[in-house]
């Protein structure tokens, strides 16, 4: 099996929010939610760190999330910014007792991509288990109180910040809405720069991703994001912004959230099955950015497949996310080379990051 690197998962949101224990077997996680109502997702999950090793799926950017929800606002959130940064913080807690387990294992620098890498690919011992490999990520920069957390942030391994998630945002307004970043979002941009930070466009408006792209002089990559053309909805990319990434060497994920694959599906009320959107969907996206790219550099995973959804809302073909190895046929089929397999599968994500991290 290929090895596969996963731009976009909510590990510790799933772990601490929803009270999985990702340890255990998919099936057993199932079990547990059979009965509970909460979340539309429950008992229907697809991510967890033994699916992630039967999928050869070695290296990850996990996230941390916690959106501040102003008052009057209709969105889930926190209350307050310090809220969000304390579960920012419970997050990072479990994400050290993985790698207390051995089951994760953080990477900030180069040198320790590569020797994950060695690690992966030449494992000790058949059958080895081996730790997940993970990049962390802000998901909406919310959680930052003010822009000096952002240093501490980074002392702690963050390498990667989104400024927006869904609705009103406190450094900038994202998915579903209009307008520009708030004057904080770029006094934060100044501080990611000064780091080496990666920024991440994914939910940002059409007038904040223009600000970025013009304003922001460090790397930039798309983590989950599909394409408007297919899918014309705000939350996807244009033509022209699709252009203006690949002119910035980014990398753009495509994601397996099925109303951002199909202008038909309507979450919580839609069937996959019904509408019969299979994983073969995403290489429409995909083969849309190859086009306007003239090759299959820029284009990989970034799966959102715990994105507060499960196969309620992910192709009906996809059981669990080691199914992201089904990849390797379809793309065959519709006339991929290896080298573009593998550049999907990891090496675009791994070539950014040597680039960054040189």
């Amino acid at each position: 099996m290929r090895l596969i690197f996963d731009a976009h998962l909510d590990l510790a949101m799933n772990a601490i929010e929803w009270n999985r224990d990702l340890t255990r077997p998919l099936d057993e996680i199932r079990q547990r939610e059979m009965h509970m109502k909460d979340k539309n997702d429950r008992g229907k999950g697809i991510v967890c760190l033994p699916e992630l090793r039967k999928g050869n799926i070695g290296i990850v950017v996990a996230t941390q999330l916690a959106r501040y929800t102003p008052f009057g606002s209709a969105l889930t959130g926190w209350n307050s910014p310090q809220q969000a940064w304390a579960m920012t913080q419970a997050q990072l807690a479990w994400y050290r007792e993985m790698e207390a387990l051995g089951e994760m294992v953080q990477i900030v620098d180069l040198q320790g991509l590569e020797a994950h890498l060695r690690l992966w690919n030449n494992p000790l011992q058949e059958g080895e288990k081996l730790p997940v490999g993970y990049i962390l990520s802000l998901e909406g920069a919310d959680s930052l109180v003010d822009v000096p957390y952002l240093h501490h942030a980074y002392d702690y391994g963050l390498r990667a910040v989104g400024l927006s998630h869904f609705g009103p945002g406190r450094y900038a307004p994202g998915t579903k809405m209009e307008g520009p970043l708030m004057p904080s979002g770029f006094e934060l941009m100044r501080e990611m720069s000064k780091l080496g930070m990666i920024l991440d466009t994914t939910h940002l408006t059409d007038e904040g991703f223009d600000q970025v792209m013009d304003f922001y002089d460090g790397p930039i990559w798309s983590s989950h994001h599909n394409v408007r053309k297919i899918v014309p909805n705000q939350r996807q990319l244009t033509d022209e912004q699709i252009k203006r990434l690949i002119d910035r060497g980014a990398v753009i994920g495509g994601m397996l959230d099925c109303w951002a694959m199909d202008i038909r599906f309507i979450d919580m009320v839609s069937d996959p099955w019904q509408l019969d959107i299979r994983l073969a969907h995403l290489v429409d996206h995909w083969d849309h950015i190859c086009q306007i790219a003239g090759n299959s550099r820029h284009i990989a995973i970034g799966s959102d497949l715990d994105g507060i959804f499960g196969t309620e809302q992910s192709p009906w073909d996809l059981n669990s996310i080691a199914d992201l190895q089904k990849f390797e046929a379809i793309l065959t089929d519709r006339g991929y080379k290896d080298e573009d397999i593998d550049n999907i599968f990891s090496q675009n994500w791994l070539r950014f990051l040597r680039n960054t991290w040189k």
